[in-house]
């Protein structure tokens, strides 16, 4: 009986067979590639299979983290979805800052006094000069995050907008420069709004989430040749400008922001004044106005009537704050989106509610001024009913005295109706002596 030979690689081959088809199945490798169990062996066979493998591996992972990169970059520094989106908070973001300290400013003199300061107007000839002011300054980094150029906007309304610049400079601007150019400045009620903005390399459009700023800051060539340098540089000019008006738009948005705080400021203190009015009206006392002693005289009624007036006039007639979109933006490219950024801050700063909710306190601060001025009516009314009464009654007395001098008249054997009629008397009897 002959043993088996030990080098026999009958079992070896079916075994390592069974393993590499389901190597095969696993990997599911392409087609072309045919493997056999002949000349499995070969070590160049082997060698080629494990090269296939690693390169399909290799593949396989960079596909997977160009995908998570991917998933990252459209995530970007915004978590979350839907209403629930919010600013990754270990993000280094940057402050934009809006001042109001007048009803409004001349634009004229004003870029005379910011051009006197060594700041260079509209250094990117946006062309909205009379519209607003726009001035950069570089700081240093140890003031100014990243060392970047901030921005300074100017409007009409009586409003600055700073973007990255310290706030030691845009007070000097705010309390020493352009009061000179402001109309009805009030400093003592300088109201400020600050928000958080950030720089999005990667995005090509802005957006506010919360209370943050994402400004895009990709520049988009438009399928131009990027060989083409002249046309190169035009587009990134142009994208620049476009960045600067979508800073205009968010600006714009703040400032009418601080403009209806300044207004509610004005509307609080006025409530504050009247505030007793309506508990000294139920109480039936309406000759002191509480412990201020002040009267429900006609100048204090008209005062009040006039500073409620000027605060819903500034809110709904001389100034743009319930404007859908201001004039600023309807001549700009549809593209950019600037009435969109506009209304996103004051969506986000409530701006909508809060005209509604100050119309509202406007409208109960006017029915306590029409009860005042009506009080006022009636007050006048009154005094001249009383004076008819009184004229009428003195003219009565003086009726009456004349009937009664003229009685005494007649009874006074002095007076002239009675010598006259004594004369007569004689008169008349002396003919009937001589008749006779």
């Amino acid at each position: 009986m002959s043993a088996i030979p030990a080098w026999c690689p009958a079992r070896s081959y079916r075994s390592t067979a069974t393993a590499y088809r389901k190597i095969d199945f696993a990997q599911k490798q392409d087609p072309e590639v045919e493997v056999t169990t002949k000349g499995e062996n070969n070590p160049e066979t082997q060698k080629a299979y494990q090269k296939g493998t690693k390169k399909h591996a290799t593949k396989t992972s960079s596909l997977r983290r160009v995908a998570v990169e991917a998933q990252r970059s459209r995530q970007g520094f915004v978590k979350g979805r839907g209403s629930k989106r919010f600013v990754d908070p270990h993000v280094d973001t940057k402050t934009v800052t809006a001042y109001c300290a007048a009803e409004t400013y001349n634009i004229s003199t004003a870029a005379r006094l910011v051009k006197a300061q060594g700041y260079e107007l509209d250094p990117l000839q946006t062309g909205l000069y009379p519209q607003v002011i726009h001035v950069q300054r570089r700081e240093r980094p140890s003031e100014v995050k990243d060392s970047q150029e901030g921005d300074i906007f100017i409007f009409p309304s009586g409003t600055m907008v700073t973007w990255n610049v310290r706030e030691r400079e845009a007070l000097h601007l705010v309390n020493r420069v352009l009061p000179a150019a402001a109309d009805c400045p009030h400093l003592d009620l300088l109201e400020t709004e600050d928000l958080e903005y950030l720089e999005d390399p990667t995005r090509e459009s802005s957006e506010v989430v919360g209370d943050t700023i994402i400004l895009g800051t990709k520049a988009e060539h438009g399928g131009q040749d990027a060989h083409k340098e002249p046309l190169v540089e035009d587009t990134e000019q142009r994208h620049e400008i476009d960045t600067v008006l979508a800073k205009i738009a968010f600006s714009s948005g703040l400032a009418r922001s601080t403009k209806l705080a300044i207004l509610e400021t004005l509307l609080s203190s006025y409530q504050d004044s009247t505030r007793d009015i309506p508990i000294m009206l139920a109480k039936g006392n309406t000759k002191t106005l509480g412990r201020k002693n002040v009267s429900f005289t006609r100048s204090f009624i008209l005062r009040k009537t006039g500073e409620l007036l000027n605060i819903r006039a500034q809110l709904n007639l001389y100034s743009e704050l319930t404007d859908s979109m201001p004039d600023i933006f309807w001549d700009s490219r549809h593209e950019l989106g600037l009435g969109e950024y506009y209304d996103q801050v004051g969506r986000a700063l409530d701006v909508g509610v809060r005209i509604r909710v100050l119309n509202e306190k406007i409208g109960f601060a006017q029915e306590i001024a029409s009860v005042l001025r009506e009080s006022l009516s009636e007050k006048h009314g009154l005094r001249l009913e009383w004076a008819i009464i009184a004229l009428i009654a003195v003219e009565v007395v003086l009726e009456f005295y004349r009937h009664w001098t003229d009685a005494e008249e007649r009874k006074d054997p002095r007076s002239t109706e009675s010598l006259l009629r004594q004369y007569l008397i004689r008169i008349g009897d002396g003919p009937k002596r001589d008749i006779t």
